[in-house]
């Protein structure tokens, strides 16, 4: 069970923290047209396409203990390889593009001739994204926060790299499924497969749900 919560941990860590950069990459894609916006579309999707193994070692090569930044964030108590906090980055740079792609679809969505509206009436940008564009939004940015978290439920490749294999831990479901695989008398695999596939399934069918709430929400008149 701890490895059922710490991977609860993780994944919801994984995806508050993701919200803002999601947010903003997200609205930055849908609505503006700049040089490197292609570029910027690429580098997003990178860690869903590389293997978990490669992201997680490229991060222990950027936030190791023995680099400058690493080294920075362990100085002043913030660890991040072999640490929770490695965990949580792993999950999270992992379930990004993901979250990036929900965010962009949920502002493409909104009708801009809403915001032209707001605008006749008075209102000024800013009013226009926290009054019109973010509530339209909200269901899918919702959408794409449950997805980044089951994509941290299930992360495997970059955690064992960045955050190690720590009972108690780092040691979420997947590594706990690994570490009693590698042992033919141990008991409990089961039950971790079982929660896995539950967590995940509540969380995509809680995904499905959001979409739906957000297409009637854009179709109502």
């Amino acid at each position: 069970m701890s490895a059922v919560w710490l991977s609860l941990q993780v994944g919801l860590l994984a995806a508050v923290l993701g919200l803002l950069p999601a947010m903003a990459l997200g609205y930055l894609l849908a609505r503006k047209r700049f040089v490197g916006h292609g570029l910027l579309s690429a580098v997003v999707l990178v860690p869903m396409v590389l293997p978990p193994v490669v992201t997680g070692l490229l991060l222990l090569e950027l936030v190791g203990r023995n680099t400058v930044l690493g080294g920075a964030l362990a100085s002043i108590g913030l660890p991040l390889s072999f640490s929770f906090g490695g965990a949580v980055l792993a999950a999270l740079i992992v379930g990004l593009p993901l979250y990036v792609w929900s965010a962009r679809a949920a502002f493409t969505a909104v009708d801009p001739r809403l915001e032209e509206l707001a605008a006749t009436l008075g209102a000024p940008p800013k009013a226009q994204l926290w009054r019109v564009t973010l509530p339209l939004a909200l269901p899918g940015l919702a959408a794409g926060a449950v997805l980044a978290f089951a994509r941290g439920l299930g992360e495997f490749g970059a955690t064992a790299v960045l955050a190690g294999n720590i009972e108690g831990e780092t040691r979420t479901i997947s590594l706990a499924v690994y570490q009693l695989l590698e042992d033919p008398s141990a008991s409990g695999v089961s039950l971790l497969v079982g929660a896995s596939v539950l967590l995940s399934l509540g969380a995509l069918l809680a995904f499905e749900a959001l979409n739906r709430w957000q297409q009637k929400r854009l179709e109502q008149p």
